[in-house]
């Protein structure tokens, strides 16, 4: 949202699709969170329609044809992302669109179909940077397994020709900021170091399949691999294979890879109705209905007097996604609470800085509303947003400590807490807000080395 009402041709970490949709929903709706995830579920449901269309190309039944689409709404990731307005869930879903307009060329080689392809392409790259990878082991299965006519038709470099003049604006705007979202791949890395990095990539990729998604999605590599009916296709079996090496080397989520399942799990879906064996609806009937339970019980359907608190910020990761949610009320009632107790001439010459854009960005949304004063933060995107004016002498700090604080002001007095019951450590458990005076340089000399991607 905050990206949204700052509309630019680029940010840090993402390009401008995802902030102009939020900025469109908050005309229509302002304020509403619901509003918000209407895309997402909607571009969500058409990922899993097309999921269903993909194993039909395929040459898959109605049965088939259901249990990709089975497969695609109980996988773990599509239960996190599906309904939250994400990089990541636009990204996904024009994965999915881009395999069935390739995959539907395979078998009609129709260059249009190509052109379509390049046009989706080229809105995925302001979504995302992720969808190089794709096309790049997309031209070296082809070049192994072919069909190499693919690399040889007109369509397809006219479109790669307009996938790149439309990412021009984006770059010029990472050119002039220092290529943020090349230097936020080296953070990405970091931080998947600091889950087990590559030891844990592969199960953690194969379990965002889902229990049954994983079942049908390792089968279908394993048949577009061996199986001669499908050998037009053979290169989609090794364009998993790819992206899995790729990113590993580069340190990039498990998630990344995401958008390829829909299309080889459709290609284990229809393996799967085609085989005379008779222990298969043995199988299948108990996984997927152990995939649905698992989703059910994963929903947060439990009261939050029952939640215990997460008191650590070692772990897996998983723990974000749940108690990140919680404690953002208690964030935006300490600081308003923080600003009112300040002396009326200070307000005008006031700011607050946080720790995190996730803090700023919660404040952010209704900050008008609250009466609060300007928001800003050093972290990630929210950083290039703006610089503090150099007339800002007080400003209210929302962090876990004061050490950025007082390099930058000469006091710094804690004013306010944060301390939510079910809050994620510091963001919004565990935080003070703290009162900066006298900074030591002009905030626009200082701002740029505070600048940071982590």
């Amino acid at each position: 949202m905050s990206a949204g009402r700052r509309f630019a041709a680029g940010y840090a970490d993402q390009g401008p699709v995802v902030p102009a949709i939020a900025r469109l929903m908050d005309l229509i709706a302002p304020g509403s969170l619901i509003a918000l995830r209407i895309p997402a579920m909607l571009i969500t449901v058409a990922a899993i329609f097309l999921s269903a269309q993909i194993a039909r190309e395929f040459g898959g039944s109605r049965g088939a044809q259901v249990l990709t689409a089975t497969a695609y709404v109980t996988s773990s990731f599509l239960l996190v992302q599906g309904s939250q307005l994400a990089t990541n869930t636009i990204d996904t879903a024009l994965w999915v669109l881009i395999s069935w307009l390739l995959i539907r060329w395979v078998r009609t080689r129709r260059d249009g179909l190509l052109m379509w392809a390049a046009l989706v392409t080229a809105i995925d790259m302001q979504v995302k940077w992720l969808i190089p990878f794709f096309w790049i082991a997309v031209a070296i299965g082809v070049l192994v397994y072919g069909p190499r006519e693919l690399l040889r038709r007109p369509a397809l470099w006219f479109g790669a020709a307009i996938v790149v003049v439309s990412a021009v604006p984006s770059l010029i705007w990472q050119a002039e900021h220092d290529w943020p979202q090349l230097r936020l791949g080296a953070v990405v890395a970091a931080e998947q170091d600091g889950i087990g990095g590559r030891y844990i990539w592969l199960p953690l990729a194969i379990a965002a399949a889902g229990l049954f998604g994983a079942v049908l999605l390792l089968s279908g590599i394993w048949t577009l691999l061996r199986s001669e009916s499908l050998r037009p296709y053979r290169f989609l079996g090794l364009v998993p294979i790819l992206l899995t090496v790729a990113f590993i080397l580069t340190g990039g989520r498990p998630y990344y890879a995401a958008g390829v399942y829909a299309a080889v799990m459709a290609v284990g879906a229809v393996r799967w109705t085609q085989s005379t064996a008779r222990w298969r609806p043995f199988v299948a009937v108990p996984l997927i209905a152990a995939s649905v339970v698992l989703v059910v019980f994963s929903l947060p359907l439990r009261p939050t007097s029952q939640i215990e608190p997460f008191d650590s910020q070692s772990g897996n990761g998983i723990e974000f996604l749940f108690y990140a949610k919680f404690g953002w009320p208690e964030l935006r009632d300490a600081t308003v609470t923080a600003y009112q107790a300040l002396p009326e001439p200070e307000r005008d010459n006031s700011v607050v800085v946080t720790d995190s854009y996730w803090q700023a960005s919660a404040l952010d949304v209704d900050r008008e509303r609250l009466g609060l004063p300007a928001i800003y933060s050093p972290n990630r995107g929210f950083g290039y947003f703006g610089t503090p004016p150099d007339s800002a002498t007080t400003v209210l700090w929302v962090s876990d400590d004061d050490t950025e604080a007082r390099s930058v002001c000469g006091t710094v007095t804690p004013v306010g807490r944060v301390d939510a019951r079910l809050g994620y450590p510091g963001l919004t458990r565990d935080v003070t807000i703290w009162r900066c005076e006298h900074p030591r340089l002009l905030w626009s000399q200082m701002w740029p080395d505070l600048l940071r991607l982590d």
